[in-house]
């Protein structure tokens, strides 16, 4: 047996040394987890695992124990090594979970769980779960459409005489088949959404390449005709891989032409960008299938990844903040001007405006503004917030002040793009997560509160979102009656963190209101 170097990891801020071997002659992807709380939701132990890597199967293990056993498949060693340094020793209500490296042969069907998937914990009956969230959606439909873009001119021969065709298509297929044609009156080129299982949405896909190119030919249209897929910008990064590593794989794979439409043509109204796919019918149809099965995966792990956050962020419209499609029964996001089309997600209830202080590494300042600020501007009006720089309190300051005000969707839609941006941009290591420092003014009667007797509440903040917060001693409030808390964490710890920090302030304000009320009447009564 090999060593390999002791990982580390951390238990309530607390670093914990781990130690694990692999044998030589394997490059193992798969790991067991062991002691698992019994009563774990699926869900949850799908967002944990998906931190690391992409999950390529996910299966219970039949055992005695009270606690329950998982073994995991990664796409990749690389992965499998990450979630096993970090994942081992990790507490986890309670319970310490044991990661290990386990060779192909341990994770046969018949050592498996036969049982239908429930909502219910790991370790009950009925709670079995086959293969991980990307593999359910070969058994139905997933919930993500595929979006293309055609020839205004081919709409009428795709949709056939009488709807003959696109009907035709949809039987075969067993789709559900929408051609959006009298969208944007005058366009060049109309979108087609197709719903079906990811097998029955290539065969639709490739059935409409199909028409495309014999219409052509009727019609001596002498223009090259690619494949063109409309995704949502949040899944594009995944899908092109760092240093385009993911997309050059699937142009050598299906021997095509890939293109991505640029972040400039994005809007808060359109949230979605352009892959072009050059080649024939039968390699454009290839690349549609290994690209919507990256965009699948990035989907449906962020479905699982945000179920967690969505009990854990209060007082956040997840459904509004722009990170995913609409959903299938909502009408798609449409390129135009906002005055000509409804926007493609519910209107926000007024929400309160908040200022948040982020605090970025100095170098990373450029990548945030841009060239010409286009990308500051940008993400501006993609967040609804105000974002600016603070001037560098030192000329070798090291952190910069970045100001962002906005309701808490804006913030958070703002201050997860600066972490994305600084972890693309490479400010730190790649084994890193990023974790940056924000700060918040509350009022200086309202900091009791959340610090609690003895240390108490600010203690409970910080085991439940995994954030350090502090509210530093002696401090002089501001001209404002203010002072600062300060939050340091990844991306979604300090999300929570920030957002129950303000579900406390707004009891407070709340309570102080009621109390004025209170004492509104009865002065006026001694009066």
């Amino acid at each position: 047996m090999s060593r390999v170097s002791a990982g580390k990891t951390e238990l309530h801020g607390k670093p914990i040394k781990v130690e694990h071997s692999v044998p030589k002659r394997q490059r193992i992807r798969k790991l067991q987890i062991r002691n698992i709380p019994p009563h774990l939701q699926w869900e949850v132990l799908d967002s944990l695992l998906v931190q690391y890597g992409v999950v390529e199967s996910c299966e219970q293990v039949n055992t005695d124990s009270e606690t329950a056993v998982v073994n995991v498949t990664y796409s990749s060693k690389d992965q499998a090594r990450q979630a096993l340094d970090k994942l081992n020793g990790f507490q986890l209500e309670n319970f310490t979970l044991k990661v290990a490296y386990i060779p192909d042969e341990m994770a046969t069907p018949q050592n498996l769980l036969q049982q239908p998937r429930g909502r219910r914990g790991l370790g009950q009956r009925g709670s079995s779960r086959q293969g991980s969230p990307g593999s359910a959606s070969k058994q139905k439909p997933c919930d993500l459409p595929l979006r293309l873009l055609v020839p205004t001119q081919f709409v009428g021969a795709i949709i056939g005489k009488e709807g003959a065709t696109i009907r035709n298509i949809t039987k075969q297929t067993q789709s559900k088949i929408d051609v959006h044609r009298k969208e944007n009156a005058g366009a060049a080129e109309k979108s087609i959404t197709i719903l079906s299982t990811p097998e029955g949405t290539s065969a639709a896909c490739k059935s409409i390449l199909e028409i495309m190119h014999k219409e052509a030919q009727d019609t001596k249209f002498t223009e090259e005709i690619p494949l063109k897929i409309l995704a949502h910008n949040n899944f594009v990064g995944r899908l092109i891989g760092k240093e385009g590593r993911n997309l050059k794989k699937i142009e050598q794979d299906t021997d095509t032409k890939i293109t991505i439409s640029p972040l400039q043509e994005l809007t808060l109204y359109n949230p979605e960008r352009t892959i072009t796919v050059k080649g024939s019918v039968e390699t454009c149809a290839k690349a549609e299938e290994e690209i919507m099965k990256k965009i699948r995966e990035s989907y449906e792990n962020d479905i699982a990844s945000m179920n967690l956050q969505a009990h854990l962020i209060p007082g956040l419209n997840l459904n509004a903040l722009g990170l995913f499609p609409p959903t299938p029964g909502m009408p798609p996001p449409t390129p135009g001007p906002p005055s000509a089309m409804a926007p493609p997600y519910p209107p926000l209830e007024q929400s309160e405006t908040e200022t948040v202080h982020l605090f970025i590494p100095a170098l990373s300042v450029g990548a945030i503004i841009g060239k010409q600020g286009q990308h500051i501007k940008q993400l501006s009006r993609f967040a609804g917030a105000s974002i600016k720089i603070a001037p560098a309190e030192a000329p070798d300051a090291k952190v910069r002040m970045v100001i962002i005000t906005g309701p808490p969707e804006a913030q958070f839609k703002a201050q997860g793009r600066i972490y994305g941006k600084i972890k693309e941009e490479n400010f730190v290591s790649p084994k890193e997560e990023v974790k940056l420092e924000a700060h918040i003014r509350v009022p200086s009667f309202a900091a009791g509160r959340v610090i609690g007797k003895g240390g108490k509440t600010v203690n409970e903040l910080q085991n439940l979102s995994s954030a350090e917060v502090v509210v530093p001693r002696d401090q002089t409030p501001d001209e404002n009656d203010q002072v600062v808390v300060k939050i340091t964490g990844h991306f979604y710890a300090c999300q929570v963190a920030q957002r129950k920090i303000q579900e406390i302030l707004t009891q407070v304000k709340q309570h102080h209101q009621q109390k004025a009320l209170q004492s509104g009447p009865s002065q006026a009564r001694r009066k």
